[in-house]
């Protein structure tokens, strides 16, 4: 019998790559809240887990050759499940370079780009005092809309990011672009970007994902005191 596998989790756009995978690999899992706004990351059972004090993380107890094993950082646990399922990673080498490739691009590339953006667009704004920086907003901005066209120019030519199958570079992917007006982009001109959205959208694997401990998501904006947690010195 397949034992549950432990999610350490906050709904977040990292947090929702896993959740999203593990919906739609039909996966039992067991819920572990991180409350990163109030410093959850930081605690020492949880860096036993994820040394780099960031969710999602997991602890799979089926691990290889029947042994626990805990993964941190969100695109080697979508590599790890898609071994372990045979799901979402294509058919053949070339099918996962390209996943790979489109893994890798989200992970060094929009999420970091796009999380950016959010922080000098909306959230350091409302610090205090304020950090209302226009070339970090517009650096950001930038580089993000230079992204998304990147992918709207990949999805002209195919269904889904890696080619015309469903894998986890689309699952990584959807969680920051899903938040694009955030970042002040527009679809105006990415017209495959947002047929694509659309079409992620409408899978429940994603819906339900999106839907995990949607009500533990707060507006950072405004909370002062998981500002000082998420962005002292440090964290």
């Amino acid at each position: 019998m397949t034992r549950p596998i432990d999610l350490y989790f906050w709904p977040t756009p990292n947090g929702w790559k896993v959740s999203i995978a593990l919906a739609e690999m039909a996966l039992p899992y067991r819920l572990h809240l991180v409350d990163i706004g109030a410093g959850d990351q930081f605690k020492p059972d949880f860096l036993k887990i994820s040394p780099n004090n960031r969710m999602p993380a997991i602890v799979d107890h089926d691990g290889p050759d029947n042994a626990p094993v805990s993964i941190f950082e969100s695109g080697a646990i979508l590599q790890y499940l898609a071994r372990k399922t045979g799901q979402f990673y294509g058919r053949t080498e070339r099918d996962r370079i390209a996943v790979d490739q489109w893994l890798m691009w989200q992970m060094g590339g929009l999420g970091p780009m796009a999380g950016q953006a959010h922080h000098f667009l909306k959230y350091a704004p409302a610090m205090n005092p304020p950090n209302d920086l226009p070339y970090a907003k517009d650096r950001y901005r930038n580089e993000t809309a230079r992204l998304y066209g990147v992918l709207d120019r990949q999805l002209a030519e195919h269904a889904y990011v890696a080619g015309d199958f469903y894998s986890i570079a689309d699952m990584a992917i959807w969680g920051w672009a899903s938040l694009w007006e955030g970042q002040q982009q527009t679809l105006d001109d990415k017209p495959h970007m947002a047929r694509w959205l659309d079409m992620m959208a409408a899978r429940p694997g994603v819906q339900q994902g999106r839907a995990l401990a949607a009500e533990k998501r707060g507006d950072i904006a405004k909370d002062k005191t998981a500002q000082s947690v998420l962005f002292r010195k440090g964290s």
